[in-house]
């Protein structure tokens, strides 16, 4: 959705905010050596900003750019040294992102690179400028509240990166830490910044005379933010912890959001800064000790490398190590985490759902090719017998088939692209693969912990789920569905062709709310010490439709609010057995025969020899024929489409 139309539709309702994805970006590219341009919606030619680069796999930086200080101008924050010219590096700052030059700094060839670009935004982040005079110098910023975080360096001069944060020693009034350094926080100088600015003491480290710097303002976000459809989520967090020394994540930092970015720093001792995205791979709900988060210190040179310090939660984040980096026991540890966006719901289904074979766009990786950075896909070969493969972004090479066995690891699966995923599947063009971008009202992805007894899950589809699947990761239990049309007594298994079974343990006999759904005592729901991962469904108007209906022996429409068509449906009957049949319009669906398959079915290639579906522009048609069954007369059943 576009700003205009977000900020018009809020403005409808009686007011609201910017979406996240308007002033925050974790973007990824492959450098080309020559040129490139890097959309990711943030207008920093018109708003202003800031852009941190880092090489992923080379050593590039990290660095800074900023519309301050103007293009191909950067800072590395490694180092001491001021401002460093580089032609053909971050080459302009555009309405809707950036573009770079052929520098090794930001686009060598076949090298991966990683950018975090804030936009400057009441609440969010500012970019300053100033010449220090060696006095109680007091600038100017409009964040329109307290910083949470201010990082300061001098560009006409050498000199370290002094970080002042409200987690610090006496909330950092007279304490700061260096981001190119290891160093614990030391006593050094003073700053003391209200809603419009902050006041540096003489201190030679911000303040020197005559040297120019810029400062990096954050805000912190504490239940005033301005952000989303009614102007009043937060969606930026600069606090603090003190960790325990476990591994079992125990210690949990409570957001209030779930994260897709946060940086972390020991302040009381020695140790690397850590930032983390869920871009690059920052699993959720850790499976047999999984190895899968991937860290950038931004005071060191280094590449990225593969850490087990963190996992996202649908509220925040814990810590899955003992490591002095994130979770040493008495230790004081500060961050800055940003929310996962969007906040809005999607106007249209192509935002966020999209079908492709193997190499329909592209031979190069990514292998399937989406619209938008996927969060759950799965994929199977339509023309033989086999499974479907399961895949989703918070579990990265964790996979998972529509059969019960427990997740297996795939080295080859990766969902580290802005366009879709990879797995070295093969390059068969009947390899087709369906994919779902997460987005509020309409889907949802979360993990949890089974406890055995009764409990809530907590999730971010902003809707009561309509529709859920659950799986357990460690073990071969059945995938169990919620289905609001069952009730919360009932549920279904997604692998079988069983009846609906009745048990009020599955859903605790509890219907699911806008931010929690229930479990109970079954094992296939929360099984005590196993890892689950749920996906949440919902209708979206115009976009997706989770219903019901009733058989009535011949044809019927079914309106799911749409105008042109569903695209994808998935019908599964309910009064009797039944398989759960899926039609799309990549295959095919018109007014003959059309393709289908079942998710339950690992035996059966792809079926084109009867007309079960046809096309309609509110939904689409269901016809009774014996091959599928899906229109007996007065037989139940429940369906899910997407337009």
């Amino acid at each position: 959705m576009s700003g205009w139309k977000k900020l018009a539709a809020a403005s409808a309702a009686g007011g609201g905010g910017l979406d996240v994805d308007e002033v925050f970006s974790t973007y990824l590219w492959t450098g080309n050596g020559s040129s490139q341009t890097i959309t990711n919606g943030i207008d920093l030619d018109g708003e202003g900003g800031l852009v941190w680069t880092a090489g992923r796999n080379s050593a590039e930086g990290p660095y800074t750019w900023d519309t301050e200080r103007g293009v191909n101008i950067a800072l590395a924050t490694p180092f001491t040294s001021g401002n460093s010219t580089q032609s053909s590096s971050l080459t302009s700052f555009n309405s809707n992102g950036f573009s770079v030059g052929s520098s090794f700094s930001t686009n060598r060839n076949e090298k991966t690179y990683v950018s975090w670009t804030f936009r400057k935004a009441p609440k969010l982040c500012d970019v300053v400028t100033y010449i220090g005079d060696a006095s109680d110098q007091v600038v100017s910023h409009s964040l329109g509240s307290t910083p949470g975080c201010i990082i300061i360096k001098a560009t006409s001069a050498t000199g370290d990166w002094i970080v002042y944060h409200r987690g610090l020693t006496n909330n950092g009034a007279n304490h700061s830490v260096k981001l190119n350094s290891t160093a614990a926080q030391v006593n050094q100088g003073g700053l003391v910044a209200t809603d419009t600015t902050f006041t540096l003491y003489h201190t030679a480290t911000v303040n020197t005379n005559g040297v120019s710097y810029v400062a990096y303002v954050f805000a912190h976000n504490d239940g005033d933010g301005e952000f989303g459809p009614d102007g009043d989520q937060d969606i930026i967090k600069c606090g603090s912890y003190t960790g325990d020394g476990t591994e079992d994540g125990s210690n949990e930092i409570d957001l209030g959001f779930e994260p897709q970015w946060v940086m972390i720093k020991r302040a009381s001792g020695t140790d690397n800064w850590v930032v983390i995205d869920n871009m690059r791979g920052w699993v959720t709900g850790r499976f047999n000790n999984e190895n899968k988060t991937q860290v950038i210190y931004p005071n060191s040179t280094n590449t990225e490398i593969n850490d087990t310090l963190s996992n996202i939660t649908s509220t925040g984040f814990m810590l899955r190590n003992n490591s002095s980096k994130v979770n040493a026991s008495g230790n004081n540890y500060i961050y800055m985490a940003i929310r996962r966006g969007s906040l809005f719901p999607p106007e249209s289904a192509t935002e966020v759902f999209d079908i492709e074979y193997y190499g329909q766009t592209s031979t190069s990786a990514p292998a399937w090719h989406s619209e938008f950075p996927l969060d759950f896909a799965f994929y199977r070969n339509k023309s033989t017998d086999q499974d479907f493969n399961v895949y989703s972004r918070l579990m990265q090479t964790g996979g998972l088939w529509f059969r019960n066995p427990a997740q297996f690891t795939d080295a080859q699966a990766t969902f580290d692209f802005m366009d879709g995923y990879y797995n070295a599947a093969g390059s068969s063009s009947n390899l087709y693969s369906w994919m779902w971008k997460r987005a509020p009202s309409y889907f949802d992805v979360c993990c949890f912990t089974g406890t055995g007894s009764a409990r809530t899950v907590s999730h971010n589809l902003g809707v009561a789920p309509e529709m859920m699947w659950v799986k357990s990761r460690n073990s071969a239990y059945n995938w169990t569905v919620f289905h609001s049309a069952l009730g919360n007594n009932k549920g279904a298994y997604l692998n079988t062709t069983a009846a609906p079974f009745t048990n009020t343990a599955t859903w605790n006999n509890t219907a699911p709310t806008a931010s929690v759904f229930s479990v109970n005592n079954d094992g296939y729901t929360n099984q005590n010490g196993d890892v689950f991962i749920a996906y949440l469904f919902a209708t979206l108007p115009g976009v997706s439709k989770v219903g019901s209906y009733t058989g009535n022996g011949s044809s019927q429409t079914i309106d799911c609010g749409f105008t042109s068509g569903a695209r994808f449906i998935l019908v599964r009957r309910t009064d009797s057995s039944g398989d759960w049949y899926i039609w799309d319009t990549a295959r095919g669906i018109g007014s003959g025969n059309d393709p289908h398959l079942a998710l339950n079915r690992s035996d059966q290639a792809e079926v084109t020899s009867d007309d079960s579906v046809d096309p309609a522009s509110s939904g689409f048609i269901v016809n009774q024929v014996s091959a599928t069954n899906i229109n007996v007369s007065s037989a139940t059943y429940i369906f899910y489409a997407i337009a």
